[in-house]
């Protein structure tokens, strides 16, 4: 297939599992660093501001999940149940989820923030037997029946609510999960099964930005490909120390043998981070490793600008979900140590990382492009991963055909195969229909191929164009128009914060309309912004046609990211507004 791969790094030891478990992974780092900490969590701020944390070595932190995987299996928790983690990012969240990992169970990872109805939907469709959560999130599932045909075992994480609601004016049932570990002694060993690379390993669900969230299907050997992945990438050594602002990498840092510092902030607004207080964990703990969604990057970034702060100590910042501003990554890269970059891996929760490029390439290069109207690069393809461009179309595709592949340079859609690519949607045969190719004849039958629902091309050095979601492409009378590609254009303004480019009719006869969010504190005369994105947008064929335009108080976006744009509802707004 098209695509050249990254240039792997230097060797380094790997934390491959032999028996094919991510927790596993954990057990070695115990062994060989011990005292080493794994993971803190932020407990108060003194009145001189330091953040003072709660610790667990490596070694603590594989003794709880021991502890754990005993509490857990006296209630049937076992190899392969399908278990519901509801808990906010803390010590707790880690070692449940190796807890969980290390049974053999198959934890089942939502966004709490996604919505009442889609998560019941996502919930009945997965079929969870268990259930674990905090306080909040028992009480929903009571209120909106979530799962409710399916699940059998309820732990509390924390405390139940008293009064009559604790007492069954609700079906809250089951122990508290302190109560189980109570009877388990301290630094007992826990033996888990021997998994298989093969074996379902967890159910991520997608954002949902394009529809109905999806449960992308993991076995171990996606993660274990995923970890030596990154670890190749980004030259990531163990010792470091990472600022997870997304909490699912932070389970990463623990396999790759790096210090997870739990940040203080709100996990399902990213956007509303506190920069400040972020700033200050950096600075405090030495950290050397930051993710962050294009939304937190912003505001960080903007934070260190205004107030001339460098960040020496950092090694690489990565930033995944969406695009990301050049712009925005040039304020930040200008802050941190010369050679050290801001790199944006490009993938999906069904296959990450496909592609990466630093801001190296982005500032002065690729990013100019992008306000030419020719979309966003997301750079080179990484090791191991076969990526193609395909013709459009919404009709699934039974077996793979190399000669569907484009040439480069055309735009279609993008497909990849690869260890790190889910092969599957759970209980969606739709899904699974319209996203997943079969093996071409003579290829191994786990040979599936990915369709990201993105449009792409490849550029003449072999490096991947992101051009838009192939269902957010305006269908004009004169032909389709790529999202991001035209946004591009106009994102240039000094005045634009974003836009998204949305149609307003039937397809094939869409009239092309930008919604516009302007920078925070920026009010030009509604008649010369017009006026001059008018003018940015005549300097293409592609974007000379969009005359249409609307100021929006602020996008509806994504819980995960902040950053993901909700463009059918911009449409239902534009076309009643």
């Amino acid at each position: 297939m098209i695509g050249a791969a990254l240039e792997p790094g230097p060797p380094r030891a790997k934390t491959r599992s032999p028996d094919g478990n991510i927790a596993t992974a954990l057990r070695e780092m115990a062994r060989r660093r011990p005292d080493a900490i794994a993971v803190q969590e932020p407990i108060e701020t003194d009145g001189e501001g330091r953040i003072h944390y709660a610790r667990w070595s490596f070694r603590q932190l594989d003794e709880e999940v021991d502890r754990l995987c005993h509490a857990l299996t006296s209630v049937g928790i076992e190899r392969g149940t399908r278990t519901v983690l509801m808990v906010p990012p803390s010590r707790r969240f880690f070692a449940l989820s190796f807890a969980l990992f290390r049974l053999g169970a198959v934890p089942v990872l939502v966004d709490p923030g996604m919505g009442i109805p889609s998560l019941k939907a996502c919930l009945d469709r997965a079929a969870p037997e268990a259930f674990i959560g905090v306080s909040r999130a028992h009480l929903a599932r009571c209120l909106f029946g979530w799962a409710r045909r399916s699940i059998r075992i309820r732990i509390t994480v924390g405390r139940k609510p008293g009064g009559r609601l604790g007492a069954g004016l609700l079906p809250w049932r089951g122990p508290t999960l302190a109560s189980l570990r109570r009877r388990i002694p301290p630094r007992t060993g826990f033996t888990g099964p021997v998994t298989q690379t093969d074996e379902t390993a967890a159910i991520l669900f997608t954002s949902g930005s394009t529809g109905t969230p999806k449960g992308a299907i993991y076995h171990h050997g996606i993660f274990l490909e995923q970890i030596e992945q990154l670890r190749r990438l980004y030259a990531i050594e163990e010792g470091e120390v990472d600022l997870p602002t997304f909490p699912l990498f932070g389970l990463f840092d623990v396999a790759l043998g790096m210090t997870a510092v739990i940040p203080s902030m709100d996990f399902t607004r990213p956007g509303s981070a506190d920069p400040a207080g972020l700033l200050h964990a950096i600075e405090q703990e030495g950290v050397t490793n930051l993710f962050a969604s294009p939304a937190l990057l912003r505001n960080l970034a903007r934070h260190v600008e205004e107030r001339g702060v460098d960040l020496p100590g950092l090694r690489r910042v990565l930033s995944a979900g969406a695009p990301v501003p050049a712009a925005e990554i040039e304020r930040l890269a200008r802050r941190l140590a010369p050679g050290v970059q801001v790199h944006t891996p490009y993938g999906a929760t069904e296959c990450l990382p496909v592609a990466s490029i630093g801001s190296d390439a982005i500032v002065g290069g690729t990013g100019i492009a992008t306000t030419e109207g020719a979309g966003v690069c997301v750079g080179r393809i990484a090791p191991g991963m076969e990526v193609g461009v395909i013709p459009v179309h919404d009709e699934p595709i039974e077996r793979w055909d190399p000669a569907l592949l484009l040439s480069p340079g055309e735009v279609g859609e993008i497909v990849v195969r690869g260890a790190v690519v889910s092969r599957a949607y759970h209980d969606h045969p739709a899904g699974n229909a319209a996203a997943k190719i079969g093996p071409a004849p003579g290829e191994p039958d786990t040979a599936i191929r990915h369709r990201i629902g993105d449009l792409g091309r490849f550029d003449a050095e072999g490096r991947l164009w992101f051009q838009g979601r192939k269902a957010h492409r305006v269908w004009t009378p004169d032909g389709p128009l790529d999202t991001i590609a035209a946004e591009g254009v106009f994102n240039a303004h000094p005045a634009v914060a974003r836009t998204a480019l949305v149609g307003l009719g039937r397809r094939g006869a869409q009239v092309p309309l930008l919604c516009v969010e302007l920078e925070a504190g920026s009010a030009p005369a509604q008649e010369t912004l017009l006026r001059e994105l008018r003018e940015l947008g005549a300097r293409f064929p592609h974007t000379a046609g969009i005359d249409r335009f609307r100021i929006h108080p602020g996008f509806p976006v994504d819980i995960r990211h902040n950053a993901k744009i909700f463009r059918e509802k911009l449409a239902l707004w534009a076309g009643t507004a």
